[in-house]
Parts: structure tokens; C-alpha cells; sequence
């Protein structure tokens, strides 16, 4: 009777474990991996295996897309028996075969329930999780890199035809019309501006991967990138060197290196020319990077799941890529230059690219007028410049505007002729865009449309002040306010502007919520809004299916303290757009934009997270789930 009484107590001593476990998994062969869970049971207890139907110990590993069970779980123990019953003393080995088909971490549970002599206690669990980095074979795996670096190519050479990258083309020609005192010297700035921009790009995201490995990964963060791409100051600073450049191509100045910096490069073999080479591949590498952080951001997020050769790779390919056209460009002034006549022709294109600069250098003035609201640049004020811009430079093709440098145009020529009908008819193009036109081919770079004021609704579209949910209300009409929401979201759909008021609406409402992480500054979200979204079978289901909750991750609007979040690290972030990035990077690991989710009103993650894709199909697949 002592002796029971002994036993019973011991099961219920608190900080006595009855069985100590340990879990690893190792590689067995390519995909293939062995989860091994091993237990040591206490002296004076003993446990059931897993064949007892009853109270036998069970083994449960979660799955998931990179994690696959192969088989059932085996054990392996010395046999021992109670009272002609199997049990299981000592040492305690659980097996499950995997397949992991990524790095990971293999996550389970193990339950039990340990008894001594006639007292079985209340069932146990030990709970592990495992991060396994998967080494793929070298065949697979040299197939999977090539496969990264061919796209990271593509997406480095259609990087120049973005708005926050092509405004560096008329710079790179005209610093390099003025710096190149002869071919040779031409060619090696050229080779040297095209190395600049890929160590500009490469070097910063080698030192990252390197700190992620060495610290653990509490130093890689995404706010530089998202200070430079949305920040006032460097968006200002941008935007006004667009402008003095423009001023220049105009005849207002000469913007030349300062003497002192000549009298250097003469004597220093052009160690001052290199200087000006590389502010300028600098200058173009911080312009691009509110269009090329998607492709950055997904380079750290692989740092931070354990690859290190694969993200360092790709963004070499990538910056390669990139920097290609330009140092092609920097090799075409000095080719320019031989030609005899290079006279009045080379500064009217110089005036032509003037204009340009003052039309796309607004995008950097607009990122910041829309992530701090200060409403300066709304899309009619955008596009009023746009077309007079490009009225202007019609009439200077025409001949009917003459700058300082200009030669007297005698007559007009095919190819300026043909300029000219293409500039006009772009101007008559963006026209009905002050009325409310989508104008969908210049997407990326104008304010969005729920930013507009005068609206004309079309025949058929819902009257202002009808419900979303009735009609399909008139193309950019603002949004209808809705209890927690001050959002206003493209094409009259209604948003939340926090996780928790939409799953609390989609709870009432028996909705899932559609979650859309996006940008003010970001280019690549107006295009999805304006070219997917537009599509009436996407829009529908946008406005009848979901309840949509819109993360802004660049908004820079205070929040109250009691809306402050403090990270693990404990940094406090007070304005909406961090919040809405630790969010994203945390619960959604995602740090690029834009990106898009569909959750269960409980939070669950049911499709997504799903990037920028202009695949309509695909995306309405995406939101049948």
C-alpha cells in the first residue's frame, strides 16, 4: 500500500519528468530526410508503445508544402513487459521518413502517458521543432540556380523600362557626352560605371547575407530600403535633382565637376572623372530602388531561410543585367562624339531630354506627397503638368520654342516629324484622363486614381453616393467610408486599414479577407490595380467576396500610443506604415510589395501570399481559392 501510495505521488511531483526527449533530423538520401525523436523514460516509470491501441505513445508531424511524411512512424526499444503487457523502459526511438523538397523546420508533437506499477498518470506532450537546410543534389540543384539567374536576367533588363529607372537614361547620356576627353578614356568610364552599379548592388547584399549568418538574422531589417524608397527627404532630394538636371539640358547652366577636382584628374591619371562616375551609378542605383526593392527584398528574404550562395548569385545576374544597358550608353556618347556634325542636333536632344526629366522626376515629388497626404500632387494636378510638358515639347519639335544653344530650324525632318505625331497623340491620349480616364498604359507612374477629384461617371455606373455592394460603382470613384477604414481603394472598392477591424468584419459578414500589401510609392501595385483589378470578373469578386483589408507599408502617419508596436528587439514602431511591415514580415514573411493574401475571418492563411503577376486568369483562380 506505501509502495502505491509512493508511486501515485511520484507521477504528480512537480519538475519530475518521466521521459526526456530530444529531436533531430538527418539526411538520408537527396530529398529524402529522417526525422529521429529519441526518449529516455525515468527510472521507475514506464510508457506504452506506439502499437497499443489504447494508451500506446503517438508520434504527430505537421506538413506542409516543403514537408512531406513518407510512410508511417516506426519505433525501436529493448522489449520489457508489466503484468504480460509490452511497455517500454531505457531508451525510446521514434522514426518518420520525410521529404523535404526546401529548407524548413520540421515541427511535431510527441504524447504519452507515463505509469508506475498500477498508476498511469494524465497524458504528456513534448512539442518540437527543428530548422533542417536542405542540400539538394548538385544536379537539381545547378538546375534551381540556373533557373533563378536566366530570371533574374529578365527581370534586370525590364528594370530599364520602369519610371523609377528610365529617368536615369537621359543623365547617363548627357554625363557622358561631357566626360569622355577621348575614346579610350570613354570606354573605361563606361566599363567603370557599369562595374559601379553592380558593386553598388552586390557588395551591400553580401555584407547582409554575411551579418544574417554571423548574427542569426536579427540584423537584417527592411527599413533602409523603405526610408530610401519612401522617405520625403530622399524623395525631395531626388525630385530636385531631376529638376537642376533638367534646367541644365534647358541652357540654364553647365553642371561640370568643380576645378579643383579637374586640376586632381589631371594629375591623378582621372581618379577625379571615377569619382563623378561613381555619385552617379550611386545616384542610380538609390533612384531605382523604389522599383527594384521587390526583386532586392526577395534576395534577403532567401538570406533569411538559410541559402547563402543562391541570394548572393542571383543578385549578381541581376545587377549584371541591370547595369548592362547603361554601360552600353556611357559607351555610346563617346561614339557621339567623332561624329562631324554634332552641333545644333546634340543640343536639341539634350532639350528633349530635359523634358523628359521634368515629367518623370514628378514620381519622386508624388511617392512623398502621397505616403505623407499632403495632397499637393493629386492625379488631375499630375497629369495637368504631364500634358503641358508634352505640349511644350511638341511645339519645341515643331520649331515654334527655341532655347539658348538652339540652331534656327529650316524644316522638319521625317524623324522629327514622326517624333512629333508621337508626342501629340500622347498628349491627346492623356487627355480624358482629367475626367477620370484609367489611362491603364501609364499606371505605374500616376498618383492613383482614388486620389482624383472630378470623377465623370459613365453610362451605366452606379451613381456617387450608391452602395459598393449594389453596383459596380464608375471607374476611380472614391471609396465609400466604412466603420474603421479611412482608406480610399482604386475603382470604388472599400478597404480596412488594419488587420483587426477586417477579420472582425469578416467574421460578422461570413467573408474571407483579401489582404493587400501595397505602397503609396509602389509602381508595380497601380499596375496590378489598374490592369488586373479593372477586369470586371476579378472586380466582382473583389467587392462581393471579400472583405478587404489594404496594408500601406510606406504610410507615415502617426499612430496613438496605444496603436504602438514594440518589436522582440525592442525597437517601439509609432506610424502606420512600420506597423503594417513588421506585420507583413512577421505573420505573412513577406517584405516586398505588392503582395496579396486571403485569410479565413480567423487568420488563417488559406491562398497567398501571391506577388505581382498581370495574369488575369491566374488571378482570378487565386481568388476562387
Amino acid at each position: 500500500m506505501l509502495y502505491s501510495l509512493l508511486t501515485a505521488l511520484l507521477l504528480v511531483l512537480p519538475g519530475v519528468p518521466s521521459v526526456t526527449w530530444k529531436a533531430e533530423v538527418k539526411q538520408a538520401d537527396n530529398q529524402e530526410y529522417q526525422l529521429v525523436v529519441t526518449g529516455q523514460v525515468s527510472p521507475g516509470y514506464y510508457i506504452h508503445p506506439m502499437t497499443d491501441p489504447y494508451v500506446g505513445t503517438e508520434l504527430q508531424v505537421e506538413e506542409s508544402d516543403a514537408v512531406q511524411l513518407l510512410g508511417l512512424p516506426y519505433e525501436q526499444y529493448e522489449p520489457s513487459d508489466y503484468k504480460g503487457e509490452p511497455v517500454v523502459t531505457g531508451t525510446y526511438v521514434i522514426y518518420q521518413h520525410l521529404e523535404l523538397t526546401e529548407s524548413a523546420t520540421v515541427s511535431g508533437t510527441v504524447t504519452w502517458s507515463a505509469c508506475s506499477g498500477d498508476f498511469c498518470g494524465m497524458p504528456e506532450d513534448y512539442e518540437f521543432s527543428v530548422p533542417v537546410k536542405v542540400k539538394a543534389s548538385s544536379a537539381s540543384g545547378a538546375g534551381n540556380l540556373w533557373a533563378l539567374i536566366l530570371e533574374a536576367i529578365l527581370w534586370g533588363f525590364l528594370m530599364l523600362l520602369t519610371p523609377c529607372v528610365f529617368p536615369m537614361v537621359p543623365m547617363t547620356v548627357s554625363f557622358f557626352l561631357k566626360q569622355s576627353d577621348n575614346p579610350t578614356q570613354g570606354r573605361f568610364k563606361a566599363g567603370m560605371y557599369g562595374l559601379f552599379i553592380v558593386l553598388l548592388y552586390t557588395v551591400p547584399i553580401c555584407i547582409i547575407i554575411g551579418l544574417t549568418w554571423l548574427l542569426g538574422g536579427e540584423t537584417v531589417t527592411a527599413d533602409i530600403f523603405n526610408w530610401l524608397a519612401t522617405h520625403w527627404f530622399p524623395n525631395i532630394l531626388f525630385f530636385v535633382i531631376f529638376m537642376v538636371f533638367a534646367a541644365s539640358f534647358f541652357g540654364a547652366f553647365e553642371i561640370t565637376l568643380p576645378a579643383s577636382w579637374t586640376t586632381k584628374a589631371d594629375a591623378g591619371s582621372g581618379k577625379g572623372g571615377l569619382l563623378g562616375v561613381f555619385f552617379l551609378a550611386l545616384t542610380l542605383v538609390l533612384v531605382s530602388f523604389s522599383c527594384t526593392g521587390p526583386i532586392v527584398g526577395t534576395v534577403l528574404i532567401k538570406s533569411t531561410q538559410g541559402e547563402f550562395w543562391t541570394p548572393m548569385v542571383t543578385m549578381l545576374a541581376f545587377s549584371i543585367a541591370f547595369a548592362l544597358p547603361f554601360a552600353l550608353l556611357a559607351f555610346f556618347p563617346s561614339v557621339l562624339k567623332k561624329l562631324p556634325k554634332s552641333g545644333g542636333w546634340l543640343n536639341s536632344v539634350k532639350v528633349v531630354l530635359g523634358f523628359i526629366e521634368v515629367a518623370l522626376g514628378l514620381k519622386f515629388l508624388s511617392v512623398a506627397d502621397q505616403t505623407y497626404h499632403w495632397h499637393l500632387l493629386d492625379r488631375e494636378v499630375y497629369l495637368a503638368i504631364w500634358i503641358v510638358c508634352f505640349t511644350l515639347l511638341g511645339l519645341y519639335l515643331m520649331g515654334k520654342l527655341r532655347f539658348k544653344h538652339d540652331s534656327p530650324l529650316e524644316y522638319i525632318g521625317v524623324g522629327r516629324l514622326a517624333l512629333i505625331i508621337i508626342d501629340l497623340a500622347f498628349v491627346v491620349y492623356m487627355i480624358p484622363g482629367m475626367w477620370g480616364a484609367p489611362l491603364k498604359a501609364l499606371s505605374g507612374y500616376l498618383p492613383p486614381m482614388e486620389t482624383q477629384d472630378f470623377v465623370l461617371s459613365r453610362a451605366g455606373d452606379a451613381p456617387a453616393g450608391a452602395s459598393a455592394q449594389s453596383s459596380a460603382p464608375a471607374v476611380g470613384a472614391p471609396a465609400l467610408p466604412i466603420a474603421g477604414s479611412t482608406l480610399a481603394m482604386p475603382h470604388g472598392l472599400t478597404a480596412y486599414d488594419n488587420l483587426e477591424d477586417g477579420l472582425a468584419a469578416a467574421a460578422a459578414q461570413g467573408k474571407n479577407v483579401f489582404v493587400d500589401i501595397t505602397g503609396h510609392g509602389c509602381v508595380n501595385c497601380r499596375e496590378m490595380e489598374a490592369r488586373v483589378w479593372s477586369d470586371p470578373a476579378v472586380l466582382q469578386r473583389l467587392r462581393d467576396n471579400f472583405v478587404m483589408v489594404a496594408l500601406y507599408m510606406d504610410d507615415k502617419v502617426k499612430l496613438p500610443e496605444d496603436k504602438w508596436v514594440t518589436t522582440e528587439n525592442g525597437k517601439v514602431l509609432k506610424d502606420v506604415g512600420r506597423v503594417n511591415s513588421h506585420i507583413a514580415q512577421t505573420r505573412f514573411g513577406v517584405n516586398a510589395q505588392p503582395n496579396y493574401l486571403i485569410l479565413s475571418p480567423d487568420g488563417a492563411i488559406l491562398a497567398g501570399p501571391r506577388g505581382y503577376n498581370l495574369d488575369v486568369n491566374a488571378f482570378v483562380k487565386f481568388l476562387d481559392l
